[in-house]
């Protein structure tokens, strides 16, 4: 698509945005209403804690192989056929997760759901690409805010869902699922209606995933992307239980540095993203992911009262993901299908690994020390080791963007 100066490419464009920011917003309220639905779910079908283990497990398996397809379907059957598919799939999803009736058809539902969400990550990052061609950076830190506002009011809209009465009946997940994944249905239509890239299938250079995988940085592109997703999500897992256990602080108290965790990360996306494209996006990476670790490892060191570094740590970590959306669409600017399934799909893999590493550290070094201090010590100081490779991965994620930053300057392509 032509950047040009004409009344109905403007206004083309701005549906363009509408699309990539509600879609971004579906997006963040399809992956974490969850959280108040579990225990709901776990309640009315009888499960186990495998049973929601296995659930969740199997929404990952589902988002991966979604990321791994979905550059092929956008380049042979285009933009628009991928974004109507994410779209499409997860309003059918929340049909079908309304119609659940026992373990077996809400984990099918689930797993389509998660189908849907992984074709959306690929399709709108490969929009945004086309679309952000001006002020990148900012542009797509300011698409992932929209991410961060929907992930951050997802609980509080799911659970006020579930306590409406309508309809001669209280509403329950099965209602609320339907209700927030039927927002799907509106970036749909606007993607019917609306004209999309066509270099997306005739004007992008035909790369072979094997050529691709040639070049040093896109590797290493993956691999900032995985420490830095490694260390944002951590945090949600793994927060509210090291502030419960090693500092005794209640649920209220951990949830709510929680929330202002999420708080710092959304305003970040909303403030910080103009300066990436004036620091330079490879240049931010490095700043933002070593300020993120600083914080959190300096939480640890000092103690409870610099607790609050845990939260600022949000500030640091948040433009991460963006920006590295955004060197993607710069430097593979005509073969962004390839490079967003290629580097998103093994994010995927590095941030499971790599959230599986957080628990077993906080098991190896508590096993260890619970034998030399005892159980309560042993804990704290597994948990202090755990949280610790929060900090330690964003410093990876740093120290990574300053190699690749060094590779791209001998090449004279610095981003």
């Amino acid at each position: 698509m032509e950047i040009n100066k004409s009344k109905s490419y403007s206004k083309n464009y701005y549906i363009l945005l509408a699309v990539i920011f509600v879609g971004y917003l579906v997006f963040g309220f399809s992956e974490n209403i969850k959280g108040p639905a579990i225990p709901r779910i776990q309640t009315d079908f009888s499960l186990n804690e495998m049973q929601i283990g296995l659930l969740l497990a199997l929404n990952s398996l589902g988002y991966l192989l979604a990321c791994s397809f979905t550059g092929v379907l956008t380049k042979k059957f285009g933009i628009r056929f991928s974004n109507l598919l994410a779209f499409g799939t997860m309003a059918l999803s929340g049909v079908f997760i309304f119609l659940s009736v026992n373990y077996t058809t809400l984990s099918a539902s689930y797993f389509l759901m998660y189908i849907g969400n992984g074709i959306l990550e690929i399709a709108l990052g490969i929009l945004a690409a086309k679309v952000f061609t001006k002020n990148t950076g900012m542009m797509m830190n300011l698409a992932h805010f929209f991410y961060g506002l929907s992930s951050t009011i997802a609980p509080i809209v799911s659970t006020r869902i579930m306590k409406v009465y309508a309809l001669g009946r209280s509403f329950s997940w099965h209602e609320m699922y339907l209700i927030m994944l039927s927002l799907s249905v509106i970036p749909l239509i606007m993607t019917l209606f609306t004209k999309f890239p066509k270099d997306d299938i005739e004007g992008e250079k035909d790369t072979s995933f094997k050529e691709y995988t040639r070049d040093p940085a896109a590797w290493m592109i993956v691999v900032i992307l995985s420490f830095g997703v490694i260390s944002e999500l951590a945090v949600g897992g793994w927060l509210v239980n090291f502030l419960e256990k090693v500092y005794k602080w209640n649920t209220n108290a951990s949830s709510g540095l929680l929330s202002a965790f999420f708080f710092m990360f959304t305003l970040s996306r909303l403030l910080l993203g103009p300066f990436t494209d004036k620091i330079g996006l490879t240049k931010s990476l490095a700043i933002f992911s070593g300020a993120s670790g600083i914080f959190t490892l300096m939480g640890i060191i000092i103690g409870q009262s610099a607790a609050f570094l845990f939260a600022l740590a949000g500030v640091g970590i948040a433009p991460i993901y963006p920006t590295v959306m955004a060197i993607l669409s710069k430097r593979y600017s005509k073969n962004s299908s390839t490079a967003v399934s290629f580097t998103v799909t093994l994010m995927g893999i590095g941030s499971v690994i790599g959230n599986f590493l957080v628990g077993s550290i906080v098991d190896l070094f508590r096993n260890i020390f619970t034998k030399i201090y005892g159980v309560e010590n042993g804990l704290i100081i597994g948990m202090e080791a755990g949280y610790a490779f929060v900090g330690v991965c964003a410093l990876l994620c740093s120290i990574s963007s300053v190699i690749l930053y060094n590779f791209l300057k001998k090449q004279n392509q610095i981003i």
